[in-house]
């Protein structure tokens, strides 16, 4: 498999990960959205990690990591605030 291939299965899984933590039932405490934090974290360090010679590619990618990183924090603020 290529970088590009399992960066994608990453993010997928991660996107799925976090709507299927979404139907689930609210808690204070939400692991899931932790997990994906974590997963996305680790995600944008391995692309930090890799040679940037990829056509503007990797740079997106991180771009778009971290929107999503903001993402899942915003969503577990919301859930903190107003999801009891």
């Amino acid at each position: 498999m290529n970088k590009k291939t399992i960066l994608a299965s990453v993010i997928i899984s991660l996107l799925i990960g976090l709507m299927a933590g979404c139907a689930g039932p609210q808690f204070d405490h939400q692991p899931r959205m932790d997990a994906a934090l974590d997963e996305l974290r680790a995600a944008r360090q391995e692309l930090e990690r890799a040679a940037p010679n990829k056509g503007g590619h990797r740079e997106k990618a991180i771009e778009l990591i971290d929107r999503a990183i903001n993402q899942v924090k915003e969503g577990i603020e919301f859930g903190e605030r107003y999801v009891r």
